[in-house]
């Protein structure tokens, strides 16, 4: 009974038969196979898919399916599976069935009686089956995998050496085609450039496998233009009876292979020809410190040649005893970075880093490396001491402190002892030597100041931004001092502050390294001196800050002072109370220590005090103000000049002005006074005195003139409107001889007499204005007035033979519109060649001198001829109600048509005419006519109506 083929073999057995319970029997008494059992087709295929069966038994019957039915459901999840279905009721049509779905064996049972021993024989041969095909399956799948590997070409060819097929990495590598290649001996193949000799290796080979050996070639081929080395094989595949059925034959591209071995030469000799040059030393002993390989380039660090080395007996002769612990590195296996101290050949001692290995080279067990970190180290020391040198720098408040720890720390850091340093006075365009060493003028002698521009070694560094470094500073044209024991010098340029300059009398004392720190020292120094200066700027500009903030608390102040002052001067009544109220505000919070206001009393020349306010001590009762402007004492210096006048420190010149003793014994550090001027007319002179100095410096100072002015308009406004309100008026005649009066200079010109008949603004810079002219024909004076340049237009309005009426358009303001700004009336004015006077009338509220000193202001030689006082109240009555309502431009139109002759019997001008001279339409003129008209017959009614009512009162 079989069983070693069913060793550990799992089997399913599908149905509860009595058969298949016998043959359960069976497999578990005579075999060592584990047996699963399935009740049902669908646990079958269950177990079929999570465990690994190697052959399903099932009989034909089975709950709610048939065997067939499961064989299909096998069949769908796996080939290889063996299936042997058993049945008792089996027919050729169930056994057709079964064969079609895959069935692997058939039992047709005679009942239910079963031979056991065919049983399991079927089972073990169904198994062996399976076996051998999954065998056959794995190695074609293995044979696949290794003929279609993309590394390795292979060509398949029969005894003959005939080819039969190849895979795709065979085809690339001797660039054919399949329907070329097939049926060809396989050393006819296309081999590339040398093809006669690579055929002839093939062959070779080839023969040597058909005669049943091993053949192997390193040949030449080509791909895709490129050339490769290529290890070729071909070996004999027997069949079981020791025939050979075919050779095969393996490439393999070892192209880059052979390169890394060339390459490896090429380094293997790179590495000796950088050994013996580098600077490191390498250095191999044995257990004992005896030298078993020493570096050609010894010589480099230690001065010694290879020999020397040797007779120097143990390395420990050489680097010093208890270099590292032997322990230690036997657990690490290398120990690096020891720091040593060797001398030399020569007896100068350098620093070293040490690293040490374990190694087994020949004879040779420890390996030492060298590295020389003298200059290393000491710029490190050099580093340090920098370190140090910025630190202090961090600490120095001016640049002569930086100066000075910069020619300190030269010696440790650069290891030169002469060095200065020169810094740029922008003032003067020089360097000025601030600070240098005692070796500096020991070599160099006394050091002078440098013209930046003197173009020697310093001043060149400097201005071209350059650092200069020099073996021998003798050899440059540049040098200046030529008897200096300089010898190696650097000048370093430190920004835009100055140059750094440092030596020896050794030549080529400067290095690599040490050009390295000289930079690093100066950038640092450039640095630090950068910082100085912007520091400084800083609290420049922070003190510069802190005065504008105060001086703008002091304007906000100012400013809300002016802000009451303003709408005090709106709701003022008088004078008096504008003068009081100015000083009371500006004097209020302590914001200035005193004010007061002061009108020029023209009798005495002085300034008497009209208002004050504030801390005054008795001042104004112990000073006198006179008007003169060639006084220091700022009151009668403003009086006398109009202009704002500043003391800002009284106390300056002290003993030269007897006010500033009585000024600073009241605490009056700064004094402004400020004239109240407004439209060339001056009311006095506001004075403010602080307890500061400097207190009414810029914008405060602008600020407080600037109400200077407002304060006299609003006073100017105060008697314009008094000056409305009174009755009693004072009519002064002038004369005046001064032809910049533009009626003057026609009359003079024209060689005519020129009365003034009225006028209208124009604008803000002009009048128009109505002459009459006699004694003289029109066209003369016409033209006369053409050639002014103070009358822009002139327009003829009526002439005769002996002269006429023009309307001249003046470029500037009129006289008549300045003193009306001042309450006055120009009632009249006649000019002639020699003589112009002018009747002017004036409000009891307005002091006369004032208007009379505008007219004196305005021109030159005024005399008063006449002064006489009256009411004007009989004069209020039609001329004025009519001319009060109507507008200029109706004033215009009237005055114009009136002097044409419009309104005369027979009329001399037509409407068309007079609208013509005005630059107006014909409806636009009769429309102003009679609105004037309209105007004038109300004024009229409206006082015959008030007549008449009063008469029938009185009656």
């Amino acid at each position: 009974m079989p069983t070693a083929t069913l060793r550990s073999t799992r089997i399913l057995l599908v149905g509860e038969a009595d058969w298949v319970e016998t043959v359960a029997d069976a497999l578990t008494t005579h075999t060592d196979a584990v047996v699963e059992r399935a009740a049902t087709a669908a646990a079958a295929l269950e177990t079929v898919r999570n465990e690994s069966v190697e052959c399903l038994l099932s009989e034909y019957a089975l709950p709610e399916s048939t065997g067939v039915e499961l064989l299909r459901s096998v069949r769908a999840e796996t080939e290889t599976l063996p299936v042997i279905l058993g049945t008792a009721s089996g027919s050729e049509a169930v056994a057709a069935d079964a064969i079609a779905a895959g069935v692997t064996d058939y039992i047709a049972l005679d009942g239910q009686r079963v031979d056991v021993d065919d049983v399991l024989t079927r089972i073990e041969r169904s198994v062996d089956a399976a076996r051998e095909t999954r065998t056959r399956r794995d190695r074609a799948r293995q044979f696949d995998a290794i003929f279609e590997d993309s590394r390795t070409a292979t060509w398949v060819l029969d005894p003959d050496g005939t080819l039969t097929r190849m895979n795709e990495t065979a085809r690339e590598m001797v660039e054919t085609g399949v329907e070329d290649a097939i049926g060809e001996p396989f050393w006819a193949l296309p081999w590339g450039p040398a093809a006669a000799e690579t055929r002839a290796d093939v062959r070779r080979i080839v023969e040597t496998a058909m005669d049943g050996t091993f053949g192997n070639a390193v040949v030449t081929g080509a791909a895709d233009e490129t050339e490769r080395v290529v290890d070729l094989s071909a070996r004999p595949v027997r069949d079981d009876r020791g025939g050979i059925v075919s050779i095969v034959v393996e490439a393999v591209d070892i192209t880059e292979r052979v390169d890394l071995e060339r390459d490896l030469r090429q380094s293997e000799e790179l590495h000796r020809v950088t050994l013996n040059n580098m600077t490191d030393t390498v250095l191999i002993t044995d257990e004992s410190g005896e030298y078993t390989y020493v570096c050609p380039n010894v010589h480099f660090i230690f001065g010694y040649t290879v020999e020397e080395i040797r007779e120097l007996g143990t390395i420990a002769e050489l680097l010093g005893p208890d270099l590292f612990d032997r322990e230690e590195l036997a657990e690490e296996g290398v120990l690096k970075n020891i720091e040593c101290t060797a001398t030399d050949k020569a007896g100068r001692e350098h620093t070293l880093l040490v690293n040490v290995r374990e190694v087994s080279i020949q004879d040779g067990t420890l390996l030492y490396s060298c590295r020389d970190i003298t200059k290393r180290k000491q710029r490190e020391e050099a580093l340090a001491t920098l370190q140090g040198t910025a630190r202090d720098f961090l600490y120095a408040e001016t640049h002569r402190e930086i100066a000075q720890h910069v020619v300190d720390d030269t010696a440790s850091v650069l290891d030169v002892d002469a060095s200065a340093v020169y810094l740029f006075d922008a003032d003067d365009n020089d360097l000025d030597p601030v600070v240098h060493s005692a070796e500096m003028e020991r070599l160099n002698g006394p050091l002078r100041a440098v013209h930046a521009n003197d173009g020697g070694l310093t001043s060149y560094s400097f201005v071209e931004d350059e650092p200069l470094f020099f073996d021998d500073v003798h050899e440059s044209d540049r040098l200046e001092n030529r008897a200096t024991d300089l010898r190696s010098a650097a000048f370093i340029p430190l920004g835009n502050h100055g140059v750094f300059v440092a030596g020896s009398e050794t030549v080529a004392a400067f290095d690599d390294v040490t050009r390295e720190l000289a930079d690093l020292l100066a950038a640092t120094a450039e640095a630090a001196l950068d910082r100085v200066t912007r520091e400084s700027r800083l609290r420049e500009q922070d003190r510069e800050l802190q005065h504008r903030n105060d001086q703008l608390t002091a304007l906000n102040r100012i400013n809300e002072t002016i802000r009451e002052i303003d709408q005090a001067l709106v709701e003022a009544e008088t004078r008096e109370e504008i003068d009081h109220t100015v000083c009371e505000l500006l004097t209020d919070d302590d914001r200035f220590a005193f004010a007061w206001v002061g009108a020029v009393d023209p009798r005495t020349d002085t300034i008497e005090p009209q208002a004050w306010a504030g801390d005054e001590q008795g001042y104004l009762d112990s000073r006198t103000f006179h008007v003169d402007e060639t006084t220091d004492e700022p009151v009668g210096r403003a009086a006398a000049t109009r202009e704002v006048t500043l003391v800002s420190n009284v106390a300056a010149r002290l003993r030269d002005e007897a006010w500033r003793k009585d000024a600073l014994s009241r605490d009056y550090l700064s004094v402004l006074s400020i004239p109240l001027s407004y439209n060339e007319l001056t009311y006095g002179v506001l004075t403010v005195y602080a307890r500061t100095q400097n207190a009414f410096e810029g914008t405060l100072r602008t600020v407080i003139a600037e109400l200077g002015e407002t304060i006299a308009a609003a006073i100017s406004a105060i008697e314009r409107k008094n000056a409305l309100l009174t009755t009693s008026m004072t009519r002064v005649e002038l004369s005046i001889d001064d032809q910049r009066f533009v009626l003057s200079r026609l009359a003079a010109e024209a060689d005519c007499t020129l009365t003034y008949q009225g006028g209208i603004q124009q604008t803000a810079e002009g009048s128009y204005v109505f002459v009459a002219v006699e004694d003289t024909p029109i066209d003369v004076v016409e033209m006369a007035a053409r050639g002014l340049h103070s009358i822009e237009t002139v327009h003829r309005i009526s002439a005769d033979s002996a002269g006429g009426f023009l309307r001249l358009g003046l470029s500037s303001p009129f006289l008549a519109i300045e003193l009306a700004d001042h309450g006055a009336v120009l009632r009249s004015v006649s000019a002639n060649p020699t003589t112009t006077t002018l009747v002017v009338d004036i409000p009891e509220s307005i002091d006369v001198r004032h208007i009379t000193g505008l007219v004196r202001e305005s021109f030159d030689d005024v005399r008063l001829q006449s002064k006489q006082t009256f009411d004007r109240s009989t004069e209020r009555d039609l001329y004025s109600r009519v001319f009060d309502r109507l507008t200029d431009r109706q004033l215009e139109v009237v005055q114009t048509a009136y002097y044409s002759g419009f309104f005369d019997t027979p009329r001399e001008s037509t409407g068309e005419d007079v609208a013509a001279t005005l630059g107006i339409s014909s409806t636009a003129f009769y429309n102003h006519i009679r609105a004037v008209q309209r105007t004038l017959f109300e004024s009229l009614f409206d006082d015959i109506g008030v007549s008449a009512a009063q008469s029938a009162a009185e009656g």
